[in-house]
């Protein structure tokens, strides 16, 4: 069953146990309950997949 969608493409997130400032590059679809997230190590893009829960927002985004 699919969540709500709780984070936007392009938003900026972060773990809530720490590590990089993440951007959302996919949003959960269908049955699918993880989000994509792009990040930056040194020069190297980097990605993966990830519960909602596990992620919260690094800033107030302005809207």
């Amino acid at each position: 069953m699919s969540e709500q969608i709780k984070f936007a493409v392009g938003t900026t997130v972060k773990l809530k146990s720490g590590g990089p400032e993440m951007t959302v590059q996919r949003v959960p679809e269908k049955t699918d309950v993880y989000y994509t997230c792009q990040w930056f190590a040194g020069k190297k893009l980097e990605a993966g997949r990830f519960p909602a829960d596990s992620l919260e927002l690094t800033k107030i985004e302005k809207q």
